[in-house]
């Protein structure tokens, strides 16, 4: 089956909000082996609504609409489709039980307007709305469905989830699913040439790669029947993209840089401590944002002036005034500081000058200094050239200091 997207509401024309919408429901129909070939966008305006439908029905046989479905003159979605397919509205009154009692529950006077949101085409399967006024509904007419769905998200997908997967499931003889590697610290055309020939001969499942900010990732994705495993189409695939890539893989789907760091020291027993200058607490907000961070993250530290270098990591004055704050060997001593002062197994360390100004000719902007050490000798120092402004300066040396650690502990540089 295919299906189309229609968000209708001016805001999105606009630019005021992002269609989050149309992107869930794209994933969660693939999921399900459903075909998604258009998303269309109008406002909140009927006569440009019903012409966006005449055009959906002629193309696809599932028709989405998402938001409109609100209680004021310019919510038209369900009026709409009702005057297109010629079909009148109904009262439906276990919705106007529930908005009711929803109104009640919060102490608040219900409105007359919020009723019209109980009114749906003739012949609806009625969603219920546990997160909203909203309910959603699903019409059958002339081999064609139309799903509509309330726009704000934390009230579609919860619907999405209940109701609107479990109805397609039983009309679905396939099904889609996707394996996303994770990869960081290769460039795009480095690895499609490590994997050139997969690309060229594949057919089910197929390889796409992904470029992202600062890191690539590779989605397999493979279709089958309903009974059948997709993932036995998947493994082979992935296995020799890994061996043709190695470590630069990283993880898979909703893995992150930090989330596999913070696995990896759980995994290990290890304890980390961070020492920034340039990235301002950005590698110690990247760790801490993860559950269980709290097991392994000891302390982090913003060393930003020199001065704080000097009297927080015991960085040498000498050092400084010879090499720069901007050095291998400033960032030596970070690192070593920040070991001794939290003590944890391991310290990482980054100095560098994020711009756009503070370069020179032998010190330009984007130059990073990074250093990973534990508490038993290990001690690494690399010198990056980094591009970008000022916020990808920054974003890509806490990137690089998460991947450091990751290999160090993977490669068991840290004992």
């Amino acid at each position: 089956m295919d299906a189309e997207i229609i968000g209708v509401g001016s805001e999105l024309l606009l630019g005021q909000i992002s269609n989050t919408d149309a992107q869930y429901i794209s994933q969660k129909l693939s999921q399900l082996g459903i075909n998604v070939f258009y998303h269309t966008v109008v406002g909140d305006n009927s006569k440009r609504l019903k012409k966006a439908l005449e055009i959906a029905v002629d193309r696809v046989d599932i028709i989405i609409t998402t938001g409109g479905l609100g209680p004021t003159m310019d919510d038209i979605t369900k009026e709409t489709i009702a005057e297109f397919l010629g079909i009148p509205l109904e009262l439906h009154q276990p919705s106007v039980d529930r908005i009711e009692n929803y109104f009640a529950k919060r102490g608040r006077t219900i409105s007359q307007n919020n009723y019209k949101q109980a009114y749906f085409p003739k012949g609806s399967i009625i969603l219920s709305n546990n997160h909203g006024t909203a309910p959603g509904a699903i019409l059958e007419y002339n081999n064609k469905i139309f799903i509509i769905l309330p726009g704000p998200p934390r009230e579609l997908q919860p619907m999405f989830e209940e109701h609107v997967i479990p109805y397609l499931e039983n009309r679905s003889s396939e099904k889609i699913v996707s394996r996303v590697l994770k990869i960081y610290g290769i460039g795009e055309s480095d690895m499609e040439e490590k994997i050139k020939d997969l690309l060229i001969d594949q057919s089910n499942p197929t390889i796409a790669p992904l470029a992202g900010v600062s890191e690539l990732s590779i989605r397999l994705t493979a279709k089958t029947s309903r009974n059948e495993d997709p993932f036995k189409l998947i493994q082979p695939i992935e296995r020799k993209i890994r061996e043709r890539l190695g470590d630069v893989v990283y993880g898979v789907d909703d893995d992150t840089l930090e989330s596999v760091v913070v696995n990896l020291l759980i995994e290990s027993g290890k304890t980390i401590a961070t020492a920034e200058s340039c990235t301002g607490g950005l590698i110690a907000e990247r760790i801490t944002s993860i559950p269980g961070a709290s097991k392994v993250f000891l302390q982090g530290i913003v060393s930003y002036s020199n001065q704080s270098k000097i009297e927080i990591l015991k960085v040498s004055k000498d050092a400084i005034a010879k090499y720069g704050a901007v050095s291998r060997e400033t960032a030596e001593e970070m690192v070593k500081g920040i070991i001794k002062t939290s003590g944890a197994d391991i310290g990482i360390a980054v100095t560098g000058i994020a711009g756009p100004g503070g370069g020179t000719k032998d010190k330009p902007v984007g130059l990073v200094y990074i250093a990973v050490a534990d508490n038993k000798g290990f001690l690494t120092v690399n010198r990056y050239n980094l591009l970008g402004d000022r916020k990808r300066v920054q974003q890509s040396s806490a990137s690089i200091a998460l991947d450091s650690i990751r290999r160090a502990l993977l490669n068991k540089k840290i004992d």
